[in-house]
């Protein structure tokens, strides 16, 4: 490995990963943790070797070119890769690396969370319990969706859909998936193929995204593909906000064609459309789906192992650009 290379950090990471900066690079650390303008982006990188950046980040043409000619290469603590422009990075001839993998059942977890949030209406029960407004039980109170036998679609089959149905699979649910191909028979695990979206809408009495972000996805869930969707459909989005189109979702969960929706990301985050707060059945987190302190720290070392990798001359493993 190159004699100690400096490392400009745009964020404050898990302790344990930050320890380790410190034993083998020169990092450069942010200690107040309040996320870097692009200019401090660029200052902070001058004389350095390496950018390890975060997804609240955004990486764009314009500061990959303005970066000083000693910076090589970007491991971004993430394992989405939208927010670095990777063609920009390619022509500067710099290695980009991501943190696939080790967020998979963490956000699946979450995932699962807002399946059984948004079905039983935990939002608004647990806003009663708070705010003292809890009355009797009575038959026809607070009645939700039963997930048992519910039909679960999922939309994109990698490796954190594939962690959900698995999930399901254990709540008794009749799982079913569209990707751009058919897995193979023993990735299905019973699964049942859908090669048209409009074919997996028409059977989601819950739907949960987990496709990437791209031109092709952006607000893929439209108000046209809403109403292919069951009366009384949850939708669930752990994936990427900008897959969901803010208005349609709203209305439809205003007009009752929806009956709720559970959602982790959202297009803009964190200035989240307001008139998501205003409705008791939207089941809201604030991008909770690799927050625990096992996955945060993976995260960490798997952009480390990157760095090492690539100042030990080897390919990174986990490179995209």
């Amino acid at each position: 490995m190159t004699d100690n290379p400096v490392v400009f950090v745009t964020r404050r990471l898990p302790e344990a990963v930050e320890d380790r900066l410190r034993r083998d690079y020169k990092p450069r650390l942010n200690g107040d943790d309040r996320p870097p303008t692009a200019e401090e982006v660029v200052e902070g990188s001058r004389d350095a070797d390496a950018l390890l950046p975060c997804p609240t980040d955004r990486i764009s043409a314009d500061v990959i070119a303005r970066l000083d000619d000693s910076v090589k290469t970007i491991a971004t603590f993430s394992a989405g890769f939208e927010h670095i422009d990777i063609a920009a990075a390619k022509d500067r001839g710099i290695v980009v690396t991501n943190t696939p993998d080790v967020l998979t059942d963490a956000t699946a977890d979450i995932a699962m969370l807002l399946i059984l949030g948004a079905a039983r209406r935990a939002h608004e029960g647990g806003r009663m319990v708070r705010e003292a407004t809890w009355g009797a039980w009575a038959p026809t109170g607070m009645r939700g969706v039963h997930v048992t036998g519910a039909r679960l679609g999922i939309l994109g089959m990698g490796r954190i859909g594939r962690a959900v149905a698995r999930r399901a699979t254990g709540f008794g649910m009749d799982i079913h998936y569209h990707n751009r191909s058919r897995l193979p028979s023993g990735l299905e695990s019973g699964a049942t193929f859908h090669s048209g979206l409009d074919g997996l809408l028409a059977v989601s009495d819950i739907l949960s995204i987990h496709c990437p972000s791209t031109p092709d996805t952006a607000k893929l869930l439209n108000a046209e593909r809403i109403a292919r969707l069951p009366d009384g459909a949850v939708v669930v989005n752990t994936a990427r906000g900008d897959a969901v189109d803010d208005d349609a979702l709203i209305a439809a969960l205003r007009s009752g064609k929806l009956f709720a929706a559970g959602l982790d990301v959202y297009d803009g985050e964190p200035h989240i459309h307001p008139d998501y707060r205003t409705l008791a059945n939207a089941f809201l987190l604030p991008h909770l789906g690799s927050a625990t302190v096992a996955t945060r720290d993976a995260m960490g070392f798997r952009a480390l192992d990157n760095l090492d990798a690539f100042f030990q001359g080897r390919e990174p493993p986990d490179r995209v650009a």
